[in-house]
């Protein structure tokens, strides 16, 4: 098989299942994320909620990542994925019901909050497993010699449901309503279930079945900070997402400096998202793991550069080309990222890495959110999202001096050994 065919991963059966899979899972859990915004709000009327919502998933989900971690390692890929998606099916149709319109009529507002919360929280149990478990299946899905291609469409499925997911949300309560816009969630859970019935079932690669906890996490990590190249993707994204993202203070942009209103909100939120999508789609005709080291330095360099001139531009259409190129080169870092880490990482070990991943992006997802508003707090908007974007351009230069092997990876070596 040529290993350059743009559509290589497509021709094998199982990985277009689990691409259906993995849209259905992320536009369901994304388009849940949305309508539950609006259900809390509709019924508290306080910001705060919000924020608690957020905070009931990233506690369990970055809590539980390393165990979860050891637990994918130690079970069978394909039914533990069934299990993942049978628990956010439970808790979908949990918050169908909770919406239903007597179900808001017979309990009182904290009683049906509380229900939310704790349906939340069970959500981030469950993303702690879900993660790891869809990137250790991809690898028994395909040959090695095409991981980076069956990254490249992986990553752009993620990024087409996680930008189509939101936008129906918001079509969805306005035409039919809270209640059966969870239905709507609920069946495509359903069809990921249905689905996956479809990939057979995998071996378990790990030779060391009911290794002691402790000695399985102290191995997992241990790999992720001795190997170089899965350290340096890993950091570089987690100081990019933590310093240099402006999403979280996109209102005050929209409202406060280029005054755009909510449809200028609308496209200055969907322009990373555009940007990166289209990334994805080329880098199936362009592969992107030659000299993978320099391109991902300068993937986040770009990143960085972007966020300054976004912070210091007054004019909307300057801000919009800025965010869409962040979002064009912030998916380019993803790609090589997802295939840096499918290539790198033993077998046995890719629930665990996959955890570390995800604590990484995870945290600084949410803390990044935290910086942003604490800086611009303090320094105000424009000097928050510029220090950020220097911030970013500090790292990329402090990794490329720190670690020359990082900057001279070449991931085509390690695709040209597993042809062999």
């Amino acid at each position: 098989m040529n290993v350059n065919d743009p559509y290589a991963a497509l021709r094998f059966r199982e990985f277009n299942i689990f691409l259906l899979v993995r849209f259905a899972m992320v536009f369901a859990w994304s388009m849940q994320f949305i309508v539950i915004e609006w259900q809390v709000y509709t019924i508290t009327k306080d910001p705060l909620s919000l924020g608690i919502i957020g905070l009931m998933e990233v506690i369990p989900a970055v809590g539980m990542a390393l165990f979860a971690g050891h637990i994918v390692d130690q079970k069978e890929k394909r039914n533990l994925l069934m299990k993942c998606i049978f628990g956010f099916s439970v808790i979908s149709f949990g918050l169908f019901i909770l919406s239903l319109p007597s179900v808001l009529e017979t309990y009182e507002t904290k009683t049906i909050l509380y229900g939310i919360y704790t349906l939340v929280f069970f959500g981030g149990l469950v993303r702690a497993f879900l993660g790891p478990t869809i990137f250790s299946l991809i690898a028994l899905i395909v040959p090695k010699k095409i991981y980076p291609n069956a990254a490249t469409w992986s990553s752009t499925t993620w990024q087409m449901a996680a930008v189509l997911g939101p936008a129906l949300a918001g079509f969805s309560i306005s035409l039919i309503g809270v209640h059966w816009s969870m239905c709507v969630i609920f069946g495509f859970s359903l069809l990921a279930l249905t689905a996956l019935f479809n990939i057979s079932r995998k071996p378990i690669l790990n030779p060391k079945i009911g290794e002691p906890v402790f000695e399985s996490l102290k191995e997992g990590l241990s790999f992720v900070f001795k190997t170089r190249a899965v350290l340096g993707a890993l950091t570089l994204d987690m100081i990019a997402v933590l310093f240099g993202g402006a999403v979280a203070l996109l209102p005050i942009f929209a409202q406060d400096i280029l005054h755009v209103g909510s449809e200028g909100f609308g496209v200055l939120r969907a322009a990373p998202a555009v940007g990166a999508a289209i990334t994805m789609l080329g880098s199936t005709r362009f592969p992107l793991h030659k000299n993978a080291g320099k391109k991902l330095l300068l993937a986040v360099f770009g990143f960085g550069v972007c966020m300054i001139v976004f912070g210091l531009s007054t004019y909307f259409w300057l801000s919009v080309i800025a965010l869409f190129i962040s979002g064009a080169v912030d998916g380019v870092s993803m790609i090589i990222r997802q295939t840096i880490l499918q290539l790198k990482t033993p077998d046995n070990m890719r629930g665990r890495v996959a955890s570390v991943n995800s604590m990484f992006v995870g945290s600084s997802n949410e803390l990044g959110a935290f910086e942003s508003g604490v800086t611009a707090k303090l320094m105000g908007t424009v000097t928050a999202v510029v220090f950020g974007g220097t911030m970013t351009l500090l790292t990329v230069g402090l990794t490329a001096i720190v670690s020359p092997g990082f900057r001279k990876l070449d991931l085509q070596k390690d695709i040209d050994e597993h042809e062999k």
